[in-house]
């Protein structure tokens, strides 16, 4: 399609992440940068957590309110994935208003560009829209003929878009597995990014500190995970530090001997503690995991519970002998640290590589240079 307006204007791009913990946001990072690199104008559309992490990076972008999914989740391990399922309607309407919103948006601002972090509803013809997803191959707990079809369900929304961006690598060493590499990929043109992170190893950094903690998610199982961390933390008199996740929030927990506790870090900040931290204890997320690993951090990844996806990729690099894994409701923090130590990590490094991103980015922006043109 093409468009009247100046041939010398930046292209403008929205940048959406989900809701569901800060990972979306985080591995946002990166591509708001390298658009940013490339001469664009960005715009990002998010609320609640997202939209503060995202301002507190870039606080001289556009922001514009866009209601999330906000999916809730069970304190109860048996019943989270049932209860996500109910949730599906919600889902749906979300996808609905989602759409209407950017049909209104896109009357009132130009787009070039969208880059929709999971976030089904944010397409529209005549501007280039891209979707973001690691798990082409959605796990439930619910069975393969209940993947087959969310899996069908899944690719139906994504060859709506014009390109799918998968944040991983095309090669057998990988570290979404089989999630980013079905047997069969939607029809959508789908490019593989590389590995999206925001952390840079600092080469002349000296280990500070033995624990690095790293936490966030929806809750109540953010909380759940916390509290358990915190009485292991307790109980052992194990030294750490301590992130919340929680970057809309200004109090902290009673402190405890030896323990530093954190609401947020920026990037920068976050880039330096990781750097002089020996084991990280996080959630088995995806951004954790692609911020982490190339890092040579030893990891103790504890999955939501429920959380299929989780659950597959702590186990998926468990095997690999890359990272120490342990269910929530039985885990010894102890244990997993003595563990943790003898972990032998790969240089993973190389895979952090922008060429993959920027490349994808410069084929998006000739595609649309071409068009109005």
């Amino acid at each position: 399609m093409k468009s009247n307006r100046n041939a010398n204007a930046k292209p403008t791009v929205l940048v959406v992440p989900l809701d569901w913990g800060l990972g979306h946001a985080t591995r946002c990072i990166p591509i708001i940068k390298s658009f940013l690199s490339a001469g664009c104008e960005v715009i990002i559309a998010a609320e609640r957590g997202q939209c503060t992490l995202l301002e507190m990076e870039f606080p001289n972008l556009n922001f514009v309110n866009l209601r999330g999914y906000r999916l809730n989740y069970s304190s109860s391990t048996r019943l989270t994935g049932l209860k996500i399922g109910l949730q599906i309607p919600k889902i749906l309407m979300a996808i609905n208003i989602e759409q209407r919103w950017l049909k209104a948006f896109a009357k009132q601002k130009h787009l070039d560009v969208i880059v929709s972090d999971n976030r089904y509803g944010l397409h529209l013809k005549g501007i280039y829209s891209i979707f973001i997803t690691h798990q082409l191959a959605i796990r439930t707990p619910f069975g393969h003929l209940i993947n087959k079809l969310i899996r069908k369900i899944n690719y139906a929304f994504i060859n709506r878009f014009n390109k799918c961006w998968v944040p991983d690598t095309v090669s057998s060493i990988n570290l979404a597995g089989e999630l980013s590499h079905p047997s069969t990929i939607p029809s959508a043109p789908v490019q593989y990014v590389g590995i999206l992170s925001r952390i840079k190893k600092i080469k002349e950094s000296k280990i500070k500190n033995s624990i690095l903690i790293l936490i966030s998610g929806p809750e109540p199982q953010r909380t759940i995970f916390e509290n358990l961390l915190v009485l292991q933390l307790k109980q052992n008199n194990i030294p750490a530090i301590f992130v919340r996740g929680l970057p809309a929030t200004t109090e902290l927990p009673d402190s405890i001997p030896n323990v530093v506790f954190l609401n947020h870090l920026s990037s920068p900040d976050l880039e330096q503690v990781v750097n002089e931290s020996e084991i990280i204890i996080s959630r088995s997320g995806y951004s954790t995991i692609m911020e982490m690993l190339p890092l040579g951090k030893k990891c103790i990844f504890i999955p939501t519970p429920g959380q299929t996806e989780q659950e597959y990729l702590a186990a998926y690099l468990s095997k690999k002998n890359w990272v120490c894994t342990a269910h929530q409701d039985s885990f010894s923090l102890p244990a997993l640290i003595k563990k943790a130590t003898a972990l032998d990590i790969p240089d993973l490094s190389y895979l952090t590589d922008s060429l993959l991103l920027e490349t994808a980015i410069s084929e998006v922006l000739h595609n649309i240079q071409k068009n109005n043109s």
